[in-house]
């Protein structure tokens, strides 16, 4: 990955940002800022918040809040498959056991 930043224009709620970028993530850059434009957009609608500031921290503490949900499922789902995972390999183990078991009686007979 390159060092280099370049400029590049995000436009947000009708006002432009110039930002520095990895031209690698260019396409990230402007998903995320679209985003942030309709959520900003959706909240100025609601009338509810007044305020370009306030509007945006909305939106952050929105998108915020749905990542910290979204990492606490993928956690539980990791969680989740670990403990399958164990359960499985204590089975195996146990038919292993009892498959040796059952060849060492074989052998005596």
């Amino acid at each position: 990955m390159s060092t280099e930043t370049v400029p590049v224009t995000v436009r947000i709620l009708d006002k432009e940002y110039h930002v520095g970028c990895h031209p690698d993530e260019q396409d990230e850059l402007f998903a995320s800022a679209r985003m942030l434009d309709e959520r900003m957009r959706e909240i100025r609608r609601s009338g509810r918040v007044v305020g370009t500031d306030r509007i945006a921290v909305m939106a952050a503490l929105n998108i915020a809040h749905e990542l910290v949900v979204q990492r606490k499922t993928e956690s539980g789902v990791e969680d989740g498959t670990a403990k399958r995972l164990l359960m499985m390999q204590e089975r195996i183990e146990a038919a292993l056991a009892a498959r040796a078991e059952l060849d060492g009686r074989n052998e005596r007979v």
